[in-house]
């Protein structure tokens, strides 16, 4: 396998440490020696710390999502059962057993956000970006479950997966994802239910 590049060896020690340690809080001495090269290096290849953190930021938002759906599509077989996929895959990542999804430390855009808070900052600007694509990716399985207002459940089901993963941060409880799939259930059956079921219908008076 061939040796990264500089950059990407950048990219790559920027997002552990910024991820794991905050933004503020690390110095680009601290990026430097993760990936073992000099600030000359970094500089010709960005400009500027927060350049630098845009790229990581970038990076993180493409290995997730990909990680997220890809996975989803391998765990379950029908739309539904994806959405409900989601919460699982959580749970996986706040007990720290899916290494794909990399070392839960919280959500690094909500970290972003909140550490660069003008929403006319790039990196704010980019990490809710990142959470209208999550929400794009829920509503193409929303559409798929067929429900009758798609991005309506897409951005429900988004609240709750930002709120399982605050919790589990915050509290230290990977539990979080499993309450959070208990209401998207219902999230869903309601999104989803419009017809009765055959057993409530045979039920029904003639």
């Amino acid at each position: 396998m061939p040796r990264p590049s500089v950059r990407e060896q950048l990219i790559d020690a920027a997002l552990e440490v910024f991820y794991r340690e905050g933004f503020h809080a690390s110095g680009i001495e601290r990026v430097l020696a993760q990936a073992g090269v000099s600030k000359m290096a970094l500089y010709r290849h960005f400009r500027s710390k927060d350049e630098l953190i845009l790229a990581a930021l970038r990076r993180r938002d493409e290995v997730f999502r990909h990680w997220l759906m890809t996975t989803v599509e391998q765990a379950a077989t029908t739309p539904e059962e994806r959405l409900l996929a989601v919460f699982d895959l959580l749970a996986s990542w706040f007990r720290g057993e899916a290494s794909k999804g990399g070392r839960f430390c919280g959500c690094m855009f909500l970290n972003a956000a909140a550490e660069y808070q003008s929403g006319d900052d790039p990196i704010h600007a980019f990490a809710a970006e990142h959470k209208r694509l999550i929400t794009d990716d829920l509503e193409r399985l929303a559409l798929a479950a067929r429900a009758t207002e798609p991005r309506h459940l897409a951005e429900r089901l988004a609240i709750l997966i930002d709120g399982a993963i605050a919790t589990a941060h915050v509290t230290g409880r990977p539990e979080a994802a499993h309450h959070a799939r208990e209401m998207a259930r219902l999230v869903i059956r309601e999104a989803l239910d419009r017809k009765p079921r055959p057993a409530e219908a045979a039920a029904a008076p003639a």
